[in-house]
Protein backbone atom coordinates (compact mmCIF):
# COMPACT_ATOMS: atom_id res chain seq x y z
CA UNK A 1 0.00 0.00 0.00
CA UNK A 2 1.48 3.55 -1.00
CA UNK A 3 0.35 6.62 0.75
CA UNK A 4 1.29 9.64 -1.87
CA UNK A 5 1.27 13.25 0.19
CA UNK A 6 -0.57 15.08 -2.21
CA UNK A 7 -1.03 18.43 0.28
CA UNK A 8 -0.12 18.52 4.07
CA UNK A 9 0.34 22.08 4.88
CA UNK A 10 -1.78 24.81 7.26
CA UNK A 11 -2.70 27.12 4.77
CA UNK A 12 -1.84 27.92 1.27
CA UNK A 13 1.27 30.35 0.64
CA UNK A 14 3.82 30.87 -2.03
CA UNK A 15 5.86 31.23 1.06
CA UNK A 16 9.06 28.34 2.06
CA UNK A 17 11.35 27.46 4.71
CA UNK A 18 12.78 24.37 5.87
CA UNK A 19 9.70 22.97 7.53
CA UNK A 20 6.78 24.39 5.55
CA UNK A 21 6.17 22.97 1.86
CA UNK A 22 4.11 25.23 0.31
CA UNK A 23 2.14 22.59 -1.38
CA UNK A 24 -1.47 22.36 -0.66
CA UNK A 25 -3.54 21.77 1.85
CA UNK A 26 -4.57 18.39 3.07
CA UNK A 27 -4.88 15.25 0.31
CA UNK A 28 -3.46 11.81 1.29
CA UNK A 29 -3.88 9.05 -1.93
CA UNK A 30 -3.69 5.66 -0.82
CA UNK A 31 -2.93 3.17 -3.84
CA UNK A 32 -4.63 5.35 -7.27
CA UNK A 33 -8.69 5.04 -6.00
CA UNK A 34 -8.80 6.32 -2.12
CA UNK A 35 -8.25 9.81 -0.93
CA UNK A 36 -7.81 10.58 2.72
CA UNK A 37 -9.26 14.56 2.48
CA UNK A 38 -9.75 16.72 -0.41
CA UNK A 39 -7.77 20.06 0.30
CA UNK A 40 -6.14 22.30 -2.30
CA UNK A 41 -3.15 19.30 -3.13
CA UNK A 42 -5.70 17.03 -5.27
CA UNK A 43 -4.90 19.72 -7.59
CA UNK A 44 -1.68 18.23 -8.71
CA UNK A 45 -3.44 14.99 -9.89
CA UNK A 46 -4.15 14.98 -13.49
CA UNK A 47 -7.15 14.33 -15.25
CA UNK A 48 -6.76 10.27 -15.42
CA UNK A 49 -5.85 10.07 -11.91
CA UNK A 50 -9.06 12.01 -10.43
CA UNK A 51 -10.96 9.77 -12.28
CA UNK A 52 -9.75 6.31 -10.68
CA UNK A 53 -10.31 7.93 -7.38
CA UNK A 54 -13.50 5.31 -6.30
CA UNK A 55 -13.65 6.49 -2.58
CA UNK A 56 -13.10 9.93 -0.28
CA UNK A 57 -12.64 9.51 2.97
CA UNK A 58 -13.17 13.02 5.13
CA UNK A 59 -11.70 14.27 8.48
CA UNK A 60 -13.99 16.92 8.59
CA UNK A 61 -15.94 19.99 6.88
CA UNK A 62 -13.32 22.71 7.17
CA UNK A 63 -12.62 24.02 3.20
CA UNK A 64 -9.01 23.24 3.54
CA UNK A 65 -9.96 19.44 3.88
CA UNK A 66 -12.98 19.75 1.19
CA UNK A 67 -12.30 22.63 -1.17
CA UNK A 68 -11.50 19.84 -4.03
CA UNK A 69 -14.23 17.81 -3.80
CA UNK A 70 -16.92 19.26 -5.32
CA UNK A 71 -15.15 20.59 -8.42
CA UNK A 72 -13.78 17.16 -8.23
CA UNK A 73 -16.74 15.37 -8.35
CA UNK A 74 -17.63 17.71 -11.43
CA UNK A 75 -14.71 17.37 -13.62
CA UNK A 76 -14.49 13.08 -13.45
CA UNK A 77 -18.48 13.09 -14.22
CA UNK A 78 -18.19 12.14 -17.96
CA UNK A 79 -15.29 9.27 -16.92
CA UNK A 80 -16.81 7.57 -14.36
CA UNK A 81 -19.85 4.92 -14.90
CA UNK A 82 -20.43 4.75 -10.93
CA UNK A 83 -20.57 7.68 -8.26
CA UNK A 84 -17.67 8.53 -6.11
CA UNK A 85 -18.82 7.16 -2.45
CA UNK A 86 -17.89 9.84 0.45
CA UNK A 87 -17.27 8.34 3.92
CA UNK A 88 -17.49 10.75 6.77
CA UNK A 89 -19.27 11.43 9.77
CA UNK A 90 -23.37 11.58 9.91
CA UNK A 91 -22.61 15.06 10.82
CA UNK A 92 -19.89 15.90 8.46
CA UNK A 93 -21.84 14.76 5.51
CA UNK A 94 -25.44 16.77 6.78
CA UNK A 95 -22.85 19.78 6.74
CA UNK A 96 -21.80 19.17 3.14
CA UNK A 97 -25.16 18.63 2.13
CA UNK A 98 -26.32 21.58 3.30
CA UNK A 99 -23.55 23.82 2.83
CA UNK A 100 -21.99 22.46 -0.29
CA UNK A 101 -24.30 20.13 -2.17
CA UNK A 102 -27.42 22.49 -2.22
CA UNK A 103 -27.62 23.57 -5.44
CA UNK A 104 -26.68 27.41 -4.01
CA UNK A 105 -22.63 26.65 -3.93
CA UNK A 106 -22.86 23.79 -6.17
CA UNK A 107 -25.04 21.44 -7.99
CA UNK A 108 -26.24 18.65 -5.59
CA UNK A 109 -24.71 15.44 -7.39
CA UNK A 110 -26.45 13.43 -4.90
CA UNK A 111 -28.84 13.67 -7.30
CA UNK A 112 -27.65 14.70 -10.49
CA UNK A 113 -27.11 13.81 -13.56
CA UNK A 114 -30.01 11.46 -12.06
CA UNK A 115 -31.26 10.40 -8.42
CA UNK A 116 -30.58 6.71 -9.36
CA UNK A 117 -26.87 7.58 -11.09
CA UNK A 118 -25.63 9.88 -9.34
CA UNK A 119 -22.24 11.60 -9.45
CA UNK A 120 -21.41 11.21 -5.12
CA UNK A 121 -22.78 8.53 -3.04
CA UNK A 122 -22.60 9.73 1.08
CA UNK A 123 -21.84 6.80 3.31
CA UNK A 124 -21.76 7.56 6.61
CA UNK A 125 -18.74 6.18 9.07
CA UNK A 126 -18.30 6.55 12.56
CA UNK A 127 -15.35 6.80 15.04
CA UNK A 128 -14.72 3.58 15.84
CA UNK A 129 -16.08 1.88 12.79
CA UNK A 130 -14.13 0.86 9.59
CA UNK A 131 -14.69 0.10 6.05
CA UNK A 132 -12.49 -2.82 4.23
CA UNK A 133 -11.53 -2.21 0.48
CA UNK A 134 -9.50 -4.89 -1.37
CA UNK A 135 -7.08 -5.54 1.62
CA UNK A 136 -7.08 -2.20 3.19
CA UNK A 137 -9.16 -1.33 5.90
CA UNK A 138 -9.84 2.48 7.03
CA UNK A 139 -11.00 3.03 10.73
CA UNK A 140 -12.22 6.14 12.27
CA UNK A 141 -10.39 7.53 15.18
CA UNK A 142 -11.11 10.19 18.01
CA UNK A 143 -10.46 14.33 17.16
CA UNK A 144 -11.33 17.23 19.03
CA UNK A 145 -11.62 19.99 16.71
CA UNK A 146 -14.12 22.93 16.57
CA UNK A 147 -16.46 20.41 13.99
CA UNK A 148 -17.39 17.02 14.15
CA UNK A 149 -13.96 15.94 13.16
CA UNK A 150 -11.94 11.90 13.37
CA UNK A 151 -8.69 10.51 12.32
CA UNK A 152 -7.88 7.43 10.19
CA UNK A 153 -6.46 4.56 10.64
CA UNK A 154 -5.02 3.31 7.28
CA UNK A 155 -4.48 -0.55 7.58
CA UNK A 156 -2.42 -3.01 5.17
CA UNK A 157 -1.64 -6.49 5.47
CA UNK A 158 1.86 -5.72 6.46
CA UNK A 159 1.63 -2.38 8.12
CA UNK A 160 -0.72 0.75 9.91
CA UNK A 161 -0.78 4.29 9.33
CA UNK A 162 -2.60 6.88 11.74
CA UNK A 163 -3.30 10.36 10.57
CA UNK A 164 -4.64 12.64 13.48
CA UNK A 165 -6.77 14.96 11.11
CA UNK A 166 -7.25 18.23 12.91
CA UNK A 167 -7.41 18.03 16.61
CA UNK A 168 -6.41 19.66 19.99
CA UNK A 169 -5.45 17.57 23.37
CA UNK A 170 -6.75 14.46 22.48
CA UNK A 171 -5.14 11.26 25.08
CA UNK A 172 -8.22 9.13 23.93
CA UNK A 173 -6.74 9.40 19.87
CA UNK A 174 -2.72 8.45 21.35
CA UNK A 175 -4.57 5.41 23.36
CA UNK A 176 -6.47 4.22 20.28
CA UNK A 177 -3.47 4.53 18.27
CA UNK A 178 -0.53 2.77 20.12
CA UNK A 179 -2.82 -0.55 20.54
CA UNK A 180 -2.68 -0.56 16.96
CA UNK A 181 -1.04 -3.57 15.46
CA UNK A 182 1.95 -2.67 12.97
CA UNK A 183 1.56 0.94 13.52
CA UNK A 184 4.56 2.99 11.60
CA UNK A 185 3.81 5.91 10.62
CA UNK A 186 1.48 8.45 12.67
CA UNK A 187 0.81 11.72 10.97
CA UNK A 188 0.05 14.82 13.39
CA UNK A 189 -1.05 17.88 12.94
CA UNK A 190 1.05 20.73 14.15
CA UNK A 191 -0.99 24.05 13.46
CA UNK A 192 0.54 26.59 15.94
CA UNK A 193 4.30 27.47 17.63
CA UNK A 194 3.79 27.83 21.62
CA UNK A 195 3.49 31.80 21.22
CA UNK A 196 0.45 30.93 20.17
CA UNK A 197 -1.06 28.72 22.22
CA UNK A 198 -4.20 30.70 23.25
CA UNK A 199 -4.85 30.96 19.84
CA UNK A 200 -4.72 26.48 18.89
CA UNK A 201 -6.65 26.75 21.76
CA UNK A 202 -9.55 28.82 19.91
CA UNK A 203 -8.94 26.93 17.30
CA UNK A 204 -9.09 23.45 18.50
CA UNK A 205 -5.44 22.81 16.87
CA UNK A 206 -2.47 21.38 18.26
CA UNK A 207 1.09 23.62 19.07
CA UNK A 208 4.39 21.61 20.26
CA UNK A 209 3.54 21.87 24.16
CA UNK A 210 -0.28 20.06 23.93
CA UNK A 211 1.16 17.74 21.77
CA UNK A 212 4.03 16.93 24.47
CA UNK A 213 1.99 17.04 27.17
CA UNK A 214 -0.42 13.90 25.12
CA UNK A 215 2.66 11.82 24.78
CA UNK A 216 3.84 12.38 28.27
CA UNK A 217 4.34 8.53 29.62
CA UNK A 218 2.86 7.64 25.57
CA UNK A 219 5.19 4.13 24.54
CA UNK A 220 4.84 4.90 21.06
CA UNK A 221 7.72 3.81 18.85
CA UNK A 222 6.44 5.07 15.14
CA UNK A 223 7.69 7.53 13.74
CA UNK A 224 6.14 10.83 13.75
CA UNK A 225 5.36 12.98 11.15
CA UNK A 226 3.94 16.46 11.55
CA UNK A 227 1.68 18.17 9.02
CA UNK A 228 -0.85 21.11 8.91
CA UNK A 229 1.99 23.75 10.06
CA UNK A 230 1.47 27.06 9.38
CA UNK A 231 3.19 29.50 7.62
CA UNK A 232 5.98 31.21 8.38
CA UNK A 233 6.21 29.12 11.37
CA UNK A 234 7.35 25.62 10.36
CA UNK A 235 10.80 25.58 11.17
CA UNK A 236 9.75 26.61 14.74
CA UNK A 237 7.31 24.44 15.40
CA UNK A 238 9.69 21.69 14.79
CA UNK A 239 12.42 22.79 16.33
CA UNK A 240 9.92 23.34 19.76
CA UNK A 241 8.43 20.08 18.74
CA UNK A 242 12.29 18.29 18.82
CA UNK A 243 12.88 20.44 22.12
CA UNK A 244 9.68 18.56 24.39
CA UNK A 245 9.89 15.49 23.00
CA UNK A 246 14.12 14.16 23.07
CA UNK A 247 14.14 11.06 21.97
CA UNK A 248 11.25 10.64 19.61
CA UNK A 249 11.67 10.26 15.90
CA UNK A 250 9.70 13.33 14.61
CA UNK A 251 10.07 15.03 10.94
CA UNK A 252 7.65 17.01 9.07
CA UNK A 253 5.66 15.33 6.35
CA UNK A 254 6.22 16.88 2.63
CA UNK A 255 4.19 16.95 -0.18
CA UNK A 256 4.95 14.73 -2.72
CA UNK A 257 6.14 12.24 -0.73
CA UNK A 258 5.32 8.49 -0.83
CA UNK A 259 4.97 6.58 2.46
CA UNK A 260 5.58 2.76 1.45
CA UNK A 261 3.21 0.57 3.95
Amino acid sequence: MNVRVLGCSGAISSASDAAHDPGGTTALLVDEDILIDAGTGVAVLTDDELALVDHVFLTHSHLDHIAYLPLMIDAVGDARDTPVTVHASRATLDILQAHIFNNLIWPDFTRIPSPDAPGVRFEALETGEHVTLNGRTVTGLPARHTVPSMGFAITSDTACLAFSGDTTSNPEFWATVCALPGLRHVIVETAYPDAQIALAHAAHHYCPSLVADDLRGVQMKAELLISHLKPPHGAQILDELRAALPGVSLRALRAGEVLIL
